[in-house]
Order: structure tokens, then sequence, then C-alpha cells
């Protein structure tokens, strides 16, 4: 199939940059319509949407960024970056402060000019999508400001007023599990309570994508959790969300991918489950003995650590070690006390890779 891509690409004149087989199919439908000129059916086969209306039904990705850099002075902050987020996906970009994080959403969001690089958000380059694009995403900050003294039903209808097909109030008061709060003033709202609403006003335009930055800084975690059931029924509504955390466990339960980005480059990105093959790499068992003198079977006693009566050893099998190691237990009547299997973590590989990305960038 890639040599059948390969000549197509050759015979469209299209260079094989950022080419997939699928993008190929899609170019060779439009091209084959004569609906498209060369310039589209370059952007279509790069992944990002044609410029002509035409065309811009046919289906591309939420977001899609390509070679985008961002400098403040000397200092660059997104060097070169490629990213792509599908319509319906809750995605989640992680990374450090001073990664890039906050330059590239700002970018995306159309609050700051990039220096170079290809950005689409929704079909529209957010740099010049002015308002046909801010009436089709919503944007959830850290931090924002409402007026304490107006009730969460009039707070609602205020900024559902700013556009053209705004989502049902009281829809949107439910989806965000305030409806037995839609009487009370803001002044009078908890903080998680408070956070649920700048939810629903993101919502209140009934955006086809939402940014959510930080969204649970701070909330305590039966209210981080409450907030986490809220993204989740946006994604049942087919919404597009782009998060940002801090939190490893957030992005493990809510995001369909993840990225990391380090020093202002991509460094991983994928499921969490299986990002930088965590979902293969080793595993560790631990437990302990209740003697320090029992002698270990032969299969596990090479590699593993002792110290006193706890013992630890990786392995790329864990179903047929934990065999080996419980059958020898309940052979030999031994009780193995904290026995567990511990699979990499989302946080243990993200520190890894970017504590690596920084490791290369000092020796740069």
């Amino acid at each position: 199939m890639q040599q059948h891509s390969e000549i197509v690409i050759s015979a469209l004149g299209i260079h094989p940059a950022r080419i997939d087989d699928t993008s190929v199919t899609r170019a060779l439908l439009v091209a084959l319509r004569g609906s498209v000129g060369q310039a589209d059916l370059e952007r279509i086969v790069r992944g990002l949407p044609p410029a002509s209306s035409e065309v811009a039904s046919m289906g591309s990705p939420a977001i899609e960024i390509v070679g985008l850099r961002k400098s403040y002075g000397s200092l660059e902050a997104v060097g070169g970056l490629d990213l792509s987020v599908a319509e319906g996906e809750v995605f989640a970009l992680l990374g450090p402060n001073g990664a890039g994080k906050t330059t590239t959403v700002e970018i995306l969001e159309g609050f700051r000019q990039r220096d170079a690089g290809t950005v689409s958000v929704l079909g529209f380059d957010p740099a010049h999508g002015g308002r046909k694009l801010k009436e089709q995403i919503g944007i959830v900050l850290q931090s924002t400001g409402v007026d304490p003294f107006l009730t969460v039903a009039e707070t609602l209808d205020m900024y559902r007023s700013y556009y053209p097909t705004p989502r049902p109030r009281d829809e949107v008061i439910e989806l965000v599990g305030l409806t037995d709060k839609r009487s009370s003033t803001i002044n009078k709202l908890s903080g998680g309570q408070k956070r649920r609403l700048d939810v629903a006003i993101a919502l209140a335009g009934d955006p086809r994508l939402l940014f959510l930055d930080e969204p649970t800084t701070g909330f305590d975690p039966s209210a981080r959790h409450q907030a986490w059931e809220v993204v989740k029924n946006l994604a049942a509504l087919g919404k597009t969300v782009f998060l940002t955390t801090h939190f490893m466990d957030e992005a493990e339960y809510l995001a369909d991918r993840v990225a990391i980005i380090a020093r202002g480059q991509i460094v991983a990105e994928g499921p969490p489950a299986t990002l930088a093959a965590r979902d293969t790499a080793p595993s560790v068992v631990r437990f302990r003995l209740p003697s320090a003198d029992i002698a270990l079977p032969d299969p596990i006693r090479g590699g593993a650590t002792v110290t006193g009566h706890d013992v630890e050893f990786s392995t790329a099998d864990p179903t047929q070690s934990l065999h080996e190691l419980t059958s020898w237990a309940i052979g030999q009547h031994i009780t193995l006390d904290r026995l567990e299997v511990i699979r990499p973590s989302l946080e243990a590989v993200y520190l890894e890779l970017t504590e690596q990305a920084q490791a290369d960038g000092a020796k740069a």
C-alpha cells in the first residue's frame, strides 16, 4: 500500500511530507471529482482542511499543527511542533512549566501570534478566524471573573445572548450539575460549583471545541471526580475537548490520547495506557516474606532484590512469574504479605521523558 501511496503522490505532484494512506485516498476522491486545485490538494494530503468551502465538509481534524514555532527574544518556547486532535476526541497536553504548553494553547485559542508554522482550528487559522471561529469554541481558564450578584441562571442567560445559536440554558445547567443552584447567586457557590459554572459559561454557545486549562486545580478529591464526570458528559455529546493538566490520574481517566511536551517539542504521543510502550514495559513484583531466611525459588532468585523480609523483582511476563511464585508459596505453606504487581505509571513515563528532554537540552 505504501508503494501505491508514493505513486499517487508522485502523480499528483505533491510533496510526500506528512502523508498517510487515508489522506491519499481522501485527496484522490476530491481530485478525481475535479473540485479542488493543487493548493487545496496539498492541504488535504497533509491532513489540513482545504481552503475552499466546497470541500471543507469532507472531514478533518479539529486541531492540526504543523511546524509551529514561537520565540520570545532568544528563547525558543515552541520549536517546530506537530500535533493533531480528532473531532470528538478528549485530548490532554501534558508538560512541565516552561515547556511551551501555555504558548501552544494560546496560539490555538487565537490569543497569541505564532512566528512560523501552519495552524488549523476547526478549519480556521486562529490568527485570522475572528468571530466565525470564536462562535465555535469555548474556553475554561484557570481563573475567571463573573458578577457575584447574578444568579447561575442569569449568568448563563447573559453569556448565551452573545451567541447566534446558544445551547438551552437549563440543559447546560443540568449538564454541569448545577440544577439545584440555578437560582443561587454566584457569591453563594462553593469553589467547585464556581468551577462548574465556568464550564457552563464555556458551553453557553454550544461550542464544537472546548479548551480546559487546569480545570481541577485546587479541588478536593470529591470535587475533582465530579468535574471529571462533567468532562465525560461533554465527550458523550461529541464535543472535542483539549485539556491541559498537571494531574496524571486526571489525564489517564479522561483523555483518549495524551501528548507530552518538553522544551517546545512533543516527546511522546498516544493513548495513556500505551504511551511510550508502558503497556509492554517490564512489571515489578513486590512482596514480603515471613522470614528473611527463606530461600526463593530458582526462577525468581537470580533477578530478585532482597532487603530483609522484602523482595522485589522485574518481569516481562507477570502472569507466568506470579504463577511460579504463588505455586511455590502454596507448596511451602508460605504467606506472601503485601504482594503487588506494579506496571509503569503514566507519571513515571512522564517524569522519565521530561527529565531526559531536560538533560538533552543541557548537553546541547
